[in-house]
């Protein structure tokens, strides 16, 4: 058996059109899967299209992660398109609000919980069943470090971080004695579109680097070796469990 060939895997990445999900669609596609990019950005197609043209076997679904009633229908687009069979899920999509507790509105509240939240569980569930049918699956969620601590000014996104963590648990706790490994990633400090305010913040830029250990920001690049790795045979024990990518973070 080669621990870390996905030769003839089928994978779902929502995000996976940019930033930390455009990466781990690269490194399925290397490693042998067939993906769908699930993304709200009717541009997904046009980059499938381009991935496509350079040898990579990938598709794009658009549909709209917040609306809870699409999700069935855009699944089914996705799981037809790998010719009705899903080896792999890769929950990424993930959406920022920023403000103070005390004025954080109730529409942001909605928006992150339904996005990073209500989605996952969702789309966990019809996975679920399609790999439970099947005896076998792994499904990858993406946390963060927030899901271990509180953050500032992110009420809405901790709150939907720390309960990711927390439905890879249960989920586990369910369905791994039945065929289906679920584990999450918990990524760092990443150098994307959604940390762009503190990256550009001098004194926030400055205090999260010195935390550091690895002495950088992170990439979608790091997030290629244990995406393969949890949706390989490599991972086949390894059930429940939310990784930090994080350069040292949580060990400083």
């Amino acid at each position: 058996m080669r621990l870390f060939d996905l030769q003839g895997k089928t994978a779902i990445v929502t995000g996976g059109n940019k930033g930390l999900g455009l990466g781990m669609t690269e490194a399925l596609c290397e490693a042998g899967a067939t993906v769908v990019m699930l993304a709200s950005s009717g541009q997904v197609l046009d980059l499938a299209h381009n991935l496509r043209s350079q040898g990579m076997k990938v598709y794009g679904v658009q549909g709209d992660l917040a609306d809870r009633d699409s999700l069935p229908r855009v699944f089914t687009a996705a799981v037809e398109l790998l010719g009705g069979r899903l080896d792999i899920l890769v929950n990424n999509a993930g959406i920022q609000r920023r403000n103070k507790a005390e004025v954080f509105t109730q529409s942001d509240w909605d928006k992150v919980l339904d996005v990073n939240l209500n989605a996952v569980f969702t789309l966990c569930q019809l996975a679920g069943n399609l790999m439970l049918a099947q005896g076998e699956g792994k499904i990858i969620n993406v946390a963060s470090l927030l899901s271990f601590f509180g953050g500032i000014t992110v009420p809405a996104y901790a709150a939907s971080k720390g309960a990711v963590m927390q439905l890879t648990k249960a989920l586990s706790n369910e369905w791994a004695g039945r065929g289906i490994c679920v584990n999450a990633i918990a990524p760092g400090y990443m150098d994307t579109e959604m940390n762009v305010n503190l990256v550009n913040d001098p004194k926030r830029n400055a205090e999260i680097s010195a935390r550091i250990p690895k002495g950088r920001w992170g990439t979608a690049d790091d997030m290629k070796g244990l995406v393969v790795f949890l949706a390989s045979p490599a991972s086949d024990y390894i059930c429940g469990i939310t990784i930090p990518v994080d350069g040292g973070y949580m060990a400083r």
